[in-house]
């Protein structure tokens, strides 16, 4: 409409897109957060109890439905089998439920369409040659609802199609890796960029992480999905167009700046 100035939208890259098509014809303003792939690198000196509480709160907690979720776990050899085994435990015994329920840890998925999405990508996984560690049933509640069993699946590689598209649920994959290069590698090679978090006891793999991953925000030895509101939100690639969201960035995305000159 010829009357908005600037838009700004958070949702898929198909709408993204042509949120900013339509924006471009008008030079509109536009910002764009279109979702994210987000790794989390744990490494072989990680604090196993530390790495298994990021992984869990960071790719479940909200049914999984956070677009800084993290859905890739990047796991170095050494410690990838004893981190599997401990995640998977911890993900079984999340409480599935009604969401007004105090006892519940994971509700409901926020349509039918998005529970449906969901176990479409873990019949993909399997498809592919992932090992389902945990969940992927369908929970038969008192309360109705689009419930989605958290889910655990290892043994995939890089290029599948559960390590490469949004799901947008409680599912979660590992990918074993040798060594801290390769982990980077493989958390970079995304078309997103959003957020990426590692787990490790090294201040020197911390300090280059944080400077080499190709996202909008990092974590160390934090869930991907906690950030606050007064700091600046954005990512790279597919992930964000524009200015950031939050913080001293939204102040000047919705501030139109004007220079004054007056002779008198």
């Amino acid at each position: 409409h010829p009357d908005v100035a600037g838009i700004s939208f958070t949702g898929s890259q198909s709408v993204g897109h042509g949120v900013l098509t339509g924006a471009a014809k008008r030079q509109a303003r536009v910002q764009l957060e279109m979702g994210g792939k987000n790794p989390l690198i744990v490494l072989d000196d990680a604090d196993i109890e530390r790495a298994v509480m990021v992984a869990l709160d960071g790719s479940y907690f909200a049914t999984g439905q956070r677009c800084t979720a993290s859905s890739r776990l990047i796991v170095t050899d050494g410690i990838h089998d004893k981190f599997v085994a401990a995640l998977a435990e911890k993900v079984a015994a999340l409480r599935v439920g009604n969401a007004l329920d105090p006892n519940t840890q994971i509700g409901p998925a926020v349509s039918e369409a998005q529970m449906e999405t969901s176990y479409k990508y873990i019949q993909i996984a399997r498809e592919d040659g992932g090992r389902l560690v945990t969940g992927g049933d369908r929970p038969q509640l008192d309360t109705p609802g689009w419930y989605v069993q958290p889910t655990l699946i290892a043994d995939t590689s890089p290029s599948m199609r559960i390590n490469t598209e949004e799901v947008f649920g409680p599912v979660a994959s590992t990918i074993r890796v040798k060594d801290y290069e390769e982990a980077l590698h493989v958390a970079n090679d995304t078309e997103f960029g959003l957020a990426a978090g590692i787990v490790t006891t090294s201040l020197k793999h911390a300090r280059d992480f944080q400077r080499r991953a190709r996202a909008g925000m990092t974590m160390v030895n934090l869930p991907t999905a906690g950030v606050d509101y007064h700091v600046p939100f954005g990512g790279t690639k597919s992930s964000s167009y524009g200015a950031r969201e939050q913080g001293f960035a939204a102040f000047e995305f919705y501030t139109q700046t004007k220079t004054a000159y007056s002779w008198s």
